[in-house]
């Protein structure tokens, strides 16, 4: 079970090459489970026993089983993820020309390691707009190359003998991927060209894109005893795989089961798609009232409700022990980290954190405690996000990992299933 569950994890990723592309593999993965779509802009007649979803923007999906219909009494139980990673954005008009050379002109999405890009096959995947007799609805289509078609090359070492003393990196001026070259000036829009040709479309149909760099190479085991997963993007794709895993494998029988995967966290959560929206309070309404219409039942059912924020957390690094705090180290195969942080970063509380403890010792996984050095400020998740907009109990839990926020990531791979397990029996909840 874990080597197929550890393949379907890479498959996943090497599928999901934008947060496009992860909420579309998400879609099909439910569909082969047999839930069925729901357009938000219909009625919703939803019946115990079913098992749907919707997607906002292609790039967010809840979806929930009706376990029961004693929600008032039995509540929620919902794991929230993202499914974006960061990474580098193509902006509009992007070709530059210089001295033969074409680049493309990009922008940092998030906060990625910006070496760890230099030097890379990369490729760009996302959603383009095109033309459509609806002005109000344009038609949508994903793409992926599929190949690499650019580089960042990195400044030789002759040219800066201090390069490996440490170097300051211009996202705007290091940053920018080589397409190719050409002998005379160029009078066409190569990246264009080569969209509409993938596409099968004119490019004079095109609107718009949004379209991100990824890393060419696939996602591997790696190791003497192969204990490692070594990939990109498991910042958060490894979380959200988790948490869908255990969503349609659970088997509660109370309640409501809800998944997650919001867009956007890498950069606030505030958009349509993001944590920071209304878009899930309006969700578990509207599942609620097709139930029974009545508000103060939904509201009891908030009061019954708990939810798992799922983002990944940090591993104790062996080259750098000092960045670990001095008492509480998150070590590789010892399971998921819940997150603790006073200053409320993460959601977790004496409460939430006993809820999941408990969950853990019951099914015999292992789980570890995460909480940053008193003089570091670490980053946060969705967590305190999803609480202020629902008021609901929440934990920060992770898979603990090395480079986050690298082009490519490395985790242990006892980890990841011991966190999947943990989605499955939160999800099986009875």
């Amino acid at each position: 079970m874990p080597n197929i569950l550890v393949n379907e994890l890479l498959s996943f990723i090497d599928n999901s090459p934008s947060m496009f592309h992860a909420t579309q593999s998400i879609e099909h993965k439910l569909e082969e489970n047999n839930f069925t779509y729901l357009d938000r802009k219909d009625n919703w007649n939803l019946t115990n026993k079913g098992k749907y979803y919707t997607i906002v923007n292609n790039s967010c999906v809840v979806a929930f089983s009706i376990n029961s219909q004693n929600l008032a009494e039995e509540g929620f139980r919902i794991i929230g993820t993202h499914a974006d990673s960061p990474g580098f954005r193509i902006k509009p008009n992007a070709q530059m020309h210089k001295d033969t050379y074409i680049k493309l002109n990009t922008e940092t999405y998030g906060g990625p390691i910006l070496a760890t890009w230099l030097d890379r096959p990369l490729s760009a995947a996302g959603r383009v707009v095109l033309k459509s007799d609806n002005v109000l609805h344009p038609t949508i289509k994903l793409l992926d190359f599929k190949e690499p078609i650019m580089v960042i090359p990195s400044l030789a070492i002759h040219m800066n003998r201090q390069v490996n003393e440490g170097i300051k990196l211009n996202p705007q001026k290091d940053m920018l991927p080589v397409l190719g070259y050409i002998d005379d000036s160029v009078n066409k829009n190569l990246l264009l060209d080569f969209m509409a040709n993938k596409l099968e479309v004119d490019k004079q149909d095109i609107f718009d894109f949004g379209m991100y760099l990824y890393p060419c190479e696939s996602s591997c085991i790696v190791g003497v005893d192969k204990q490692f997963i070594s990939a990109p993007r498991l910042d958060n794709l490894s979380m959200t795989h988790s948490a869908l895993t255990g969503f349609i494998n659970g088997k509660s029988d109370v309640g409501i089961n809800v998944f997650v995967a919001f867009d956007n966290e890498e950069v606030g959560s505030s958009t349509k798609q993001g944590a920071n929206s209304p878009l899930l309070l309006h969700i578990l309404e509207r599942i609620s009232n097709s139930i029974q219409c009545d508000r103060e039942y939904f509201f009891r059912s908030l009061a019954n409700s708990f939810i798992i924020s799922a983002d990944v957390a940090h591993l104790y690094h062996p080259n750098y022990p000092e960045k670990s705090d001095p008492t509480t180290k998150v070590l590789p195969g010892k399971g998921p980290a819940v997150k603790i942080d006073a200053s409320c970063k993460y959601t977790t509380d004496s409460d939430s954190y006993s809820v999941f403890a408990n969950l853990c010792k019951m099914h015999r996984i292992p789980y570890q405690v995460f909480v940053n050095r008193s003089d570091v400020r670490g980053g946060s998740t969705i967590g305190p996000i999803t609480a202020t907009q629902l008021g609901l109990r929440s934990i920060d839990i992770g898979t603990p990992m090395l480079a986050m926020h690298s082009a490519r990531e490395l985790m242990s791979v006892e980890d990841y299933v011991y966190t999947t397990a943990a989605m499955e029996a939160f999800y099986s909840l009875r």
